[in-house]
């Protein structure tokens, strides 16, 4: 089985490539700017240089296009905008390749509440998020099927060390937790059974 780590707004970063490596198995990595290395200096600028060069639909399209190209069975990782294009494309029952999801703080989900994932997939919510209520949105999600959700209490970015809300702690605790199991539905039992701390 593969496992497509679908990263962020910084995109391909040492950081991510780190974290690709602590994973077990075949893992590739899928980012906005065909791979090329951008170091934004802070998370605006790599927020401003997404919105108007890249956007959110043209990365899910991406998404479903290398995800076409796999013949295997694949695993989603996604972190923050890309946790939203992978929820964006959950819905779509040709994504029959995929056998889980585990998406870390995707705020756009919330544009998209209506969508019912076809695989299993686990969403990660930070503790707060600036313009919506999270607590909210988790009550409209929980309610579906194909759906785990862990309200963690850290801030939007905890598993990026590039991001002001990066937390050693929370890192290890969830990097643990992936490396023991591959998918979502697995994850979900590691990280709310097992109480990984």
């Amino acid at each position: 089985m593969q496992r497509l780590i679908v990263s962020d707004i910084f995109g391909r970063t040492p950081a991510l490539e780190r974290l690709a490596l602590e994973l077990q198995g075949d893992v590739e990595i899928i980012d906005p700017y065909d791979s090329s290395v951008m170091e934004f200096e802070n998370e605006n600028d790599a927020y401003v240089y997404f919105t108007h060069n890249v956007g959110l639909d043209a990365y899910a399209e991406k998404l479903s296009n290398a995800l076409k190209a796999m013949h295997s069975p694949v695993s989603l990782l996604g972190f923050s905008v890309g946790a939203s294009a992978s929820w964006k494309l959950s819905e779509n029952p040709k994504t029959t390749n995929v056998v889980g999801a585990v998406l870390f703080y995707g705020s756009q989900i919330r544009h998209y509440s209506k969508i019912e994932p076809h695989f299993p997939t686990s969403l990660v919510f930070p503790k707060a998020e600036p313009h919506f209520l999270v607590t909210e949105l988790i009550s409209v999600l929980r309610q579906k099927e194909n759906v785990h959700i862990h309200h963690a209490q850290e801030g939007h970015g905890f598993m990026n060390d590039h991001s002001q809300n990066y937390s050693v702690h929370a890192y290890k605790k969830y990097m643990q937790a992936l490396c023991d199991v591959p998918c979502s539905a697995s994850f979900h039992t590691a990280v709310f059974d097992k109480k990984h701390r």
